[in-house]
């Protein structure tokens, strides 16, 4: 049964919270408060089954807001997603040893925080070249703090952190491919930039915020435009590198597997982005931290942790929710106390039967540093039905 409660309201929280697990902690109940203090927010905060402590907004939160934005609440990895697609092969077909099919990849697809391709995969004349030099000639200053044509060399590339690249099996035993991430070096740019100028905004005003990270762009301001220019940006940059590497790694399975055509169109989500909305009768912006958007009959992807399961959903639209989900398993550790409390030979274990990475540089990934997905699960089936399940047999990080 899914839970859905009002956290108790701290001193002169102005709006409440709904959240749909019990597990969570009091700094992350303290940080939900004080965005729901906000006096451009509207309706209710709603809290994700992974919520959990973020900066400035929490992660797993969900947000509607009335004529500002807050560019900490999307945070610097903008427009980070899921991109997943069904095979038309079985589990029988793949072969004994995954190895050489995860290292093909790991040679095709750039991996690590400063992952690139040798050479720009876009030229000066592609659309997204062309928005991109139009914000560069209102913010230099941006401009300036981004290596030349480093966006389009890291398109199709993986990052690090908790982005990865998968081969899955689902209850049927039908073959995925499914993969994460988001806008890479650019949109951390994009991302810092804009929350340091909400900051100077809030100081130019002498607004008094009790975390410096709410700082926000009111509507009507240059910023606030600029920002959504910029943000629209890095959220279509993320779905389209997702995008080049679904193809670069279908394109090297094909050189290891038996022919196989594509049975599930691909599935290509946010979980840090804004988007206009119409909800409880006003159009607002929604701000999903680490959430995905779950309208009625919409398919999404919630992963687990590594070496755990993940699910295709189908949304129910509960309007509660903003018609959201959760994005994942969400952190119970943080990375150093996972890598403290953790071994490498217990990441063997929890990876067992699975070909990926089984180093110290990796630890802070492991299973148990997250919420068991399963319970995420059962805390939003009101929010989403499960479609299939999947487990993987290959990761790949950077």
């Amino acid at each position: 049964m899914a839970i859905k409660k009002i956290l108790a309201p701290h001193k002169d929280q102005r709006l409440p919270v709904k959240i749909w697990t019990d597990d969570i902690d009091y700094n992350t109940q303290v940080q939900l408060s004080r965005v729901a203090n906000l006096p451009f927010v509207y309706q209710h905060v709603a809290a994700m089954p992974d919520v959990h402590l973020g900066k400035g907004a929490t992660v797993g939160s969900v947000l509607a807001t009335d004529k500002a934005i807050i560019p900490a609440a999307v945070g610097v990895d903008i427009g980070c997603g899921m991109n997943a697609i069904r095979l038309s092969l079985k589990a029988h077909e793949l072969p004994d040893n995954l190895k050489a099919i995860r290292n093909a990849i790991e040679a095709v697809v750039p991996l690590g925080a400063g992952g690139q391709h040798n050479y720009p995969k876009i030229a000066g004349g592609h659309t997204m070249s062309m928005r991109l030099s139009r914000i560069f000639e209102k913010h230099p200053k941006l401009y300036k703090r981004i290596k030349y044509n480093s966006f389009a060399k890291q398109l199709g590339t993986l990052g690090s952190g908790n982005h990865f690249i998968e081969l899955c099996i689902d209850e049927n035993d039908d073959v995925w491919v499914m993969l994460h991430s988001g806008s890479r070096g650019i949109g951390n740019k994009i991302g810092l930039y804009f929350i340091e100028i909400a900051k100077r905004e809030m100081e130019k005003w002498m607004i008094h915020l009790p975390d410096k990270d709410l700082a926000y762009l009111s509507e009507g301001s240059t910023h606030y435009d600029d920002y959504i220019e910029a943000i629209s940006w890095g959220q279509d940059y993320a779905a389209l590198n997702r995008t080049y590497m679904m193809s670069a790694v279908v394109g090297e399975l094909r050189h290891y597997l038996p022919h196989f055509t594509i049975t599930q169109e691909a599935i290509n989500c946010h979980h840090n982005y804004i988007e206009k909305e119409h909800h409880f009768n006003r159009n607002v912006w929604i701000t999903r931290k680490g959430a995905i958007r779950a309208r009625k009959n919409e398919l999404g992807i919630i992963p687990g942790s590594m070496g755990d399961k993940s699910f295709i959903v189908k949304g129910k639209g509960e309007t509660e929710s903003f018609c959201s989900c959760s994005h994942g398993a969400g952190r119970r550790l943080s990375r150093s106390d996972a890598k403290k409390q953790f071994s490498v030979d217990d990441l063997i274990k929890a990876t067992q039967g699975i070909e990926c990475r089984k180093d110290e540089k990796v630890i802070d990934e492991i299973p148990m540093a997250y919420k068991p997905i399963d319970d995420v699960m059962n805390n939003q089936t009101d929010l989403v039905d499960i479609i299939h399940t999947l487990k993987q047999v290959i990761n790949i990080k950077g």
